[in-house]
């Protein structure tokens, strides 16, 4: 399987025929494989924000209020995040040195196997512990794969290509999510005890990938031409010291924590957010579970095509204009669904509204990081912005949680005062897009 089957059409063929026109099989089985690497990626995410707070609930024992369960749900996915961001630097480099594939394998493999023993927590710590672990094979996926895909098809192609790897996020939460709502309806008949540990067990199934990653996928050819020229790969050092590089660097990472912050410190929250709206109605857990998967379904079918919407808006109207219009988006719908959602017939298009905002950002972090930096240096550029903000993103959903149960403790409902005060985030977004080069229509760089 080479790439060098590339199609080379004519000026008059790029402006009539459809971009994946130009993919033969070989771009098509590196899009595919990428995606559902990602798509796996992102299910494991989104079964621990599904399980998250009745895993917190038994683990912490009878008797635990809403305000210690909301405050350790935070210390656990700061903790998860925290592992994301170091997985995703490591991993990033290791992409840059030693192959796009190659690495693949390992995350996968990470990911998968520490979410499969996550059934076997016993307490809080020993559940963060877990995460912590299955973070780090979640970070490095992001990075490897979009500088594969990135690097392995056409330069028209490559914005698209990367959407639909993005939007592969979304079926993989959605995923995660129809896992969540059969597994509320066995635990509600009474087949399975506890719905949470069953949901990490669906999770351990990716590793199945690795054996499809291992054998057919083969290194972009640019990559592997670097590789023979003995350039230096995946350097750190590199990336900062050469001042186009650094700054590169800097704003993709200012981009990238708005949105990871927005998402992860309060988007993804809406799952208990909407848990306390239907705690009212008495439900018992295993409908409790069912109607929280299904939030997350509607929250990510507006991802899917929000990411899809987003895809087509950057390459109409340029990366920076996009960006500034998704921030603002993600910002309005996140406040105005916090503040305003309260009766049940609400999720039905408040939370794919929110989705479609929020997750329309990440579909422009696929397109746009790899194209700030050279293929020496692209694993490492874009897992760098893509996590290292997470180091920092980190304190998001520990600040959501802190706010809920103290600063706003006296307030009814204190989650939704404290998720309209986080969305002030998104702001730093909006002012980091004036700084942005702009690659619409611009060659990879080398």
């Amino acid at each position: 399987m080479h790439l060098s089957e590339t199609p080379t059409p004519t000026t008059a063929d790029r402006s009539t025929t459809p971009w994946y026109r130009e993919l033969t099989r070989a771009h098509w089985f590196v899009l595919a494989v990428s995606s559902l690497g990602w798509l796996f990626d992102t299910m494991d995410q989104q079964l621990f924000n599904l399980a998250r707070r009745p895993a917190i609930t038994e683990l912490l024992g009878p008797g635990a209020t809403s305000a210690a369960i909301a405050e350790y749900s935070g210390y656990a996915t700061m903790i998860f995040i925290i592992g994301w961001a170091t997985g995703g630097v490591y991993f990033g480099i290791l992409g840059d040195r030693i192959g796009r594939a190659k690495t693949m394998v390992y995350t996968i493999l990470l990911y998968s196997l520490f979410t499969g023993l996550s059934v076997f927590s016993v307490g809080v710590w020993d559940f963060s512990f877990y995460r912590f672990l299955t973070g780090l094979g979640v970070g490095g996926q992001f990075a490897v794969g979009v500088a594969l895909v990135a690097e392995s098809l056409p330069d028209r192609a490559r914005p698209y290509a990367l959407g639909w790897l993005q939007a592969s996020s979304a079926l993989g939460n959605m995923m995660a999510a129809t896992a969540g709502i059969l597994l509320g309806q066995m635990q509600t008949a009474g087949v399975i005890g506890s719905a949470w540990r069953s949901m990490f067990l669906v999770g351990a199934l990716p590793a199945f990938l690795c054996i499809i990653v291992f054998k057919k996928l083969k290194e972009p050819e640019r990559w592997q031409r670097e590789a023979k020229a003995g350039a230096k790969r995946g350097s750190m050092g590199e990336l900062f010291s050469d001042p186009r590089w650094r700054y590169n660097a800097i704003i993709g990472m200012l981009l990238a924590f708005a949105g990871v912050v927005g998402l992860w410190g309060i988007g993804f929250f809406s799952f208990d957010l909407f848990r306390s709206v239907l705690e009212r109605s008495n439900l018992p857990p295993g409908e409790v579970t069912f109607w929280i998967g299904m939030t997350s379904l509607l929250q990510n079918a507006g991802a899917f095509f929000g990411i899809y919407a987003f895809t087509h808006l950057t390459q109409r109207i340029g990366r920076r204009p996009a960006f500034a219009i998704g921030f603002v988006a993600a910002m309005l719908s996140t406040a105005y669904t916090f503040w305003n959602l309260n009766t049940f017939s609400d999720i039905f298009w408040m939370i794919p509204l929110m989705g479609f905002c929020q997750l329309a950002l990440f579909g422009g972090y696929a397109i746009y990081l790899p194209e700030l930096f050279p293929t020496r240096l692209r694993s490492t550029g874009t897992s760098f912005c893509y996590n290292v903000g997470r180091f920092v993103a980190a304190v998001g959903p520990l600040a959501l949680g802190l706010l809920t149960s103290r600063v706003y403790a006296g307030y009814p409902e204190p989650m939704r005062y404290a998720g309209v005060t986080m969305c002030l985030v998104f702001l730093i977004g909006l002012a980091t897009v004036p700084f942005m080069p702009e690659t619409r229509g611009k060659p990879l760089p080398e």
